[in-house]
This record gives C-alpha cells, sequence and structure tokens, in this order.
C-alpha cells in the first residue's frame, strides 16, 4: 500500500487479489459491508449487526489486524490518519492530493513508517519520522540500523529519534503539530505508524482461546480452541521452528499459506502448516532490510545463550567494485546452531536472508552454514561468500 500512496502503483485495482465478481464467478457467496456482531457456536450461526444469521457447518475466522492507536489527545482532528487498510490507502492518496500536502509528520520508526518515506518522496513530499527509539527499526542491530538512519537521511528525511508523541493539536504554519518531549513538529498530514495488533475481539467474545501473544489460538491445521472454527492470517498464531513457541508475525506470504491449509483441511485434502522462521525484508530507497530468526533479545528468551557477529564485506567480488553490506548471525553458545539473521545492504541482503532461512528451517548449525554451496559469479559475490565469512568467524567464537 505504501507504493500506491507513493504513485509507485497508479491504480488501486492492482492491489486486489481477487474481486467480488470474482469470488461469486467460483460460486463463492461474497458479502461486502456486512458487520458480524457475535457468533453462536451452540447453534452454528454467524450474527450480523443488522439481526439476520448465517448458519454453518465450519467458520473460518480471517480478522486480520488493527492499527495500534496511541492515547493521545487531538487524534480525531482532519488530517491524523493510520493505513490498515486499501481504503485507508485510498483515503491518505486522495487526501495528498487534494490538500496539496508537502509534508507529513509520521510517528513511529518501524516497517510502515520507512516504507512510506520512499513512497512521500517519490511524491516530493518532506518527511519528519518522530521514533520513541534512538535508531530505526529497532528490532534491527545498531549498526545496521544506523545504516538505515544514513540512508534517511540522505534522501532528506528528518528522523527525531528518542522522543515521546505527547499530543496532536493544530499548528501555527501548518494545519497540525505533533508535541512531543524534544518539541514540535508540524505537517499538513500525520501518520501513526506505531504497528499493528491482531484483531481477535470478535475471537475472544466467542470464547475462542487467545495466544500468549493476544492472537488466535491454532493448531498445525489452523483448528481452534472451539470445533468446527478455523482461523488464518494476521489474526492468529504460528508456531516459530526456531524458538518452538507459537507467535503472531502479521505477514502476507504467511497469512496466504495458512489460508490454503484451512481451505484444503476443511475441504477433505487435510495438510499441516508447519511453522515459520520469521522471515522479513523491506527497501528503504538504495537499501534492501531483511531479517529471519531469533533477534539475539528474542534468543535469550526463548532460553537460549546466544552469541552473535556482524560482518562487513562486498554483495559482489572486490574486482567489480563494493556493494557494501552487513550480515548479523546469531547463534546458541553451546550448540552452534543458527538461530537467526540480519542484513541491510544497498544489494543482496534479501537472497542472503533467504539462504539463510533455509538454514533456520532446517536446523543447520554454524559448521554446516560455513560451507554450503552457494551460486558463485563475480557480479553476485566474492568467492567467499559473506554467509560463509560470517559463519565461519562466529563459529571461532565458539
Amino acid at each position: 500500500m505504501p507504493y500506491y500512496i507513493g504513485d509507485v502503483i497508479q491504480d488501486e485495482k492492482k492491489l486486489i487479489a481477487r474481486t467480488p465478481e470474482k469470488f461469486r464467478a467460483g460460486g463463492i457467496d461474497a458479502r461486502l459491508e456486512t458487520r458480524v456482531s457475535g457468533i453462536d457456536t451452540a447453534g452454528g450461526a454467524v450474527e450480523l449487526a443488522d439481526g439476520r444469521k448465517l448458519p454453518y457447518d465450519i467458520l473460518v475466522m480471517a480478522t486480520g489486524t488493527s492499527a495500534f492507536v496511541p492515547d493521545l489527545p487531538g487524534l480525531d482532528l482532519p488530517g491524523v490518519v493510520s493505513l490498515r487498510n486499501l481504503e485507508d490507502a485510498i483515503a491518505i492518496k486522495a487526501r495528498l492530493r487534494d490538500k496539496k500536502v508537502r509534508r507529513v509528520v509520521i510517528v513511529g520508526g518501524g516497517f510502515i513508517g520507512l516504507e512510506m518515506c520512499e513512497s512521500l518522496a517519490a511524491a516530493n513530499i518532506a518527511t519528519t519520522i518522530i521514533h520513541k527509539d534512538p535508531l530505526p527499526a529497532n528490532r534491527w542491530d545498531a549498526a545496521l540500523s544506523q545504516m538505515m538512519l544514513d540512508e534517511l537521511h540522505a534522501h532528506g528525511v528528518e528522523f527525531v529519534g528518542g522522543a515521546s508523541a505527547r499530543a496532536v493539536a493544530e499548528g501555527k504554519n501548518a494545519p497540525l503539530c505533533v508535541a512531543t518531549d524534544q518539541g514540535d513538529f508540524e505537517g499538513d498530514l500525520v501518520l501513526l505508524a506505531i504497528g499493528v495488533r491482531p484483531d481477535s475481539t470478535l475471537a475472544r467474545a466467542t470464547g475462542l482461546k487467545i495466544g500468549a501473544s493476544g492472537a488466535i489460538a491454532v493448531d498445525f491445521s489452523q483448528r481452534t480452541s472451539i470445533e468446527n472454527i478455523y482461523a488464518a492470517g494476521d489474526c492468529c498464531e504460528s508456531f516459530h521452528r526456531v524458538s518452538r513457541r507459537w507467535v503472531n508475525i502479521p505477514l502476507g506470504d504467511i497469512a496466504n499459506k495458512q489460508g490454503r491449509v484451512a481451505g484444503r483441511t476443511i475441504g477433505g485434502k487435510p495438510m499441516l502448516f508447519e511453522g515459520i522462521v520469521g522471515a522479513q525484508s523491506f527497501r528503504l530507497f538504495g537499501l534492501e532490510c531483511a531479517a529471519t530468526g531469533l533477534s539475539e533479545r528474542e534468543a535469550a528468551a526463548a532460553g537460549f545463550s546466544p552469541i552473535n557477529n556482524i560482518t562487513w564485506g562486498s554483495a559482489m567480488a572486490p574486482a567489480l567494485g563494493l556493494r557494501k553490506i552487513g550480515l548479523k548471525l546469531t547463534a546458541d553458545r553451546s550448540t552452534g546452531r543458527l538461530l537467526g539473521a540480519q542484513a541491510v545492504g544497498v544489494a543482496g541482503a534479501v537472497g542472503r536472508i533467504n539462504a539463510l532461512s533455509v538454514a533456520l528451517w532446517s536446523g543447520l548449525d554454524l559448521d554446516a552454514v560455513g560451507w554450503l554451496d552457494l551460486a558463485y559469479s563475480p557480479p553476485f559475490s566474492p568467492s567467499w561468500d559473506i554467509i560463509h565469512n560470517a559463519a565461519q568467524a562466529l563459529g571461532r567464537l565458539l
């Protein structure tokens, strides 16, 4: 959606995977703008807000996420928005155009906030980010987050780190002003991008078991705690193959896989969703940013004794030039098992994280990772890839 707002994608219809017409052509009764008020599990019926009931044999919960909205004064002012769905994206894009917005203040320096910076820059709109931590994308190692911060500065983005938003009010020189403990920042539009959380309100009211993450608890077939009710997507948990815990990581690829597993199981061709390793990525102007597995902090919380290192290198053979990339590996000190990886670079970061995701999925240790047979060609890597160098260097610290 940020790429639609920034006009990289100009037609919002390209963001719609399947229209109601396509659903209906396949025999599926798709009802839009229809609110569910409750679930009658004893009677097997979905209760609609208009008083009607829809009977069911099998029910699938796919309520997604809701944006986390802080408790601040002034959030009801015109021009204070959050990005939750396509309707929000369409409204934000229209406001940017119709109000001739020149500056946007973003509250939050995570994925959504950072991706929006690039989209706004493409539309020649100045941006200020207000973030509670000193560096953006705080799940990444500080050295890698510093690369992101340098990239923001190089493209004219104002980053206000270690700041807490106190209120939104009318501005003196612009329609809106965000008051923080580090000063006031004015803009024509304020975007709340603090994060999302699973929308489990209906599930809780229905009596479904809710996991420690706040999302709907499911098994490997996407069944919930109540018979004949399944859940899939951002509203439910996934099994993390590294931490061996049930977690909620709201990503589109995970949601698609869970939906397929639920559908096949309901349709009589059962299959299992065997988990995730948490692979994720985003682009920040000229940088690829990607991570997989556990961060150092997450590894410690999961009971491991984490050890880590950061290796700097090039995404291509030195004779062809330097394409800087940084790679952080985290492993278990007692076993040498790989636990997580983070990479940021002008090229090659996502591909390397994908390779390391396979290593995590398979439970490889540093010795195995250090000798992986990876595709080599000078335009894409040195003969000893940064993956090899990082794994072997960390292995020597065990």
